[in-house]
Parts: C-alpha cells; structure tokens; sequence
C-alpha cells in the first residue's frame, strides 16, 4: 500500500525546509502544489493553458483544475509508493477530493504532521527573512541564519532582497489568513484520526526528529 503524508504549517514554520527532509528520509516524492503549477504553465500543458486562463482573468483556479494536477503528478512511476503532499489540500473542500483520487490509487491520507508554532513567533521569523534573487529557494532569516556577509547569499553570491509579503503588515495578514481557512482543515483531519501536532518553535534539527519518529 502506498503512503501519502500531508504536510501543514503555517507561514514561517519551516515547512519546506522539514518537506525537503522528510522527503529524502522517507524516499517519498515531495509535491508542491506551487511546482505543479509552475510546471504546467512552463510546459503549456492543457492544464496549464486552462488555470493560466483563469489567472489572466484574475480568476481563482477552480478546484477541479488544481486536483486534476495533483492527480496527473501522483500517476507518475515515482508515486507507485506515496507522496509527501505542500501546499495542498488548502480547505476541506479540497481534502475530501484528494481523498477521492487517492481512494483511485488504492491509498489514502495515513499522516498529516502539523507543525505547530504561536502567531508572534512566526512574524517575528518572516519579517526577518530575506531572499536570494539568483534563486528563490535561498532564504535566510537575520535572526535564526543570517548570511556570512549582509545581503549576500553564501551560496552563488546573489542580492538579497526583502519580498513584499515578507514585510509585517502583509506578513500579520497572511497568518491571519492561514489559520482562518485552515482551522476546518486541521479539525476534518483530526476527526479522521490523522494529524500529528508537532512543536515548531525547536531547533530544526529537533522538529525533523520529532517528524521522523512518529512517521517512521
């Protein structure tokens, strides 16, 4: 049977950091909701040209177009064992069709970690994060891993620059945001008997740990 974990955390919590690791560790594929997309808009794939059509628009992409994606990304030969799943169910709406195309490759949701951390803590994080403009998978925080030398990235020496919604009144909106759609979301998955809270203000090491152990 396959596994299928689902990851949450809120902005800041370290998310993608802890997809990359549990990823390697478990041998799962991790799949990123804004990769996917990325992917079939690069590609033009009919998927694509149907959510760019939306997005010119300024139209939300519906909901069966983004599960359409996941589904297409999951019947990959790298999924035949499970996936690591970011950045996607969003809501319950979208959790109950993801049960539905797992349910298809005769599997279902096993593990949901949730990574935990206060409100305050995670805008004091993000307000704190600068970004590589060579590339965006480089992120450093002044306070937790700030960069050997000040805005240069230690990795291929690129600007780093403050992103918008990295600024505090954005950042207070997008937390707010977050946990408003996402309570639903957390109570559908603990009535499913799924979700494992973990503490998110440890080191990462610690946390990666903590997601280790109850997932192995």
């Amino acid at each position: 049977m396959p596994t299928y974990i689902v990851l949450l955390g809120p902005p800041g919590a370290g998310k993608g950091t802890q997809a990359k690791i549990i990823s390697e560790e478990l041998g799962l594929p991790h799949i990123s909701s804004g990769d996917i997309f990325r992917e079939n808009l690069k590609n033009q794939t009919e998927l694509g040209k149907l959510a760019k059509d939306y997005m010119d628009r300024g139209e939300l992409v519906p909901d069966d177009v983004t599960i359409a994606m996941i589904r297409d990304r999951l019947a990959r030969p790298d999924c035949e064992q499970g996936a690591l799943l970011d950045g996607f169910p969003r809501t319950t709406a979208q959790a109950v069709e993801l049960d539905t195309t797992l349910a298809g490759f005769n599997g279902k949701v096993d593990y949901v970690p949730y990574i935990n951390v206060p409100e305050e803590e995670l805008v004091e994080r993000l307000t704190g994060r600068w970004t590589c403009r060579l590339n965006p998978r480089h992120i450093y925080n002044v306070k937790t891993n700030p960069p050997a030398k000040p805005g240069v990235c230690d990795i291929d020496g690129g600007e780093l620059y403050q992103r918008p919604d990295d600024q505090e009144e954005t950042v207070q909106n997008r937390i707010q945001v977050y946990f408003q759609q996402t309570k639903p979301l957390i109570e559908y998955y603990q009535k499913a008997g799924v979700l494992i809270e973990v503490d998110g203000q440890q080191a990462i090491e610690k946390v990666s740990a903590n997601l280790l152990e109850v997932l192995k």
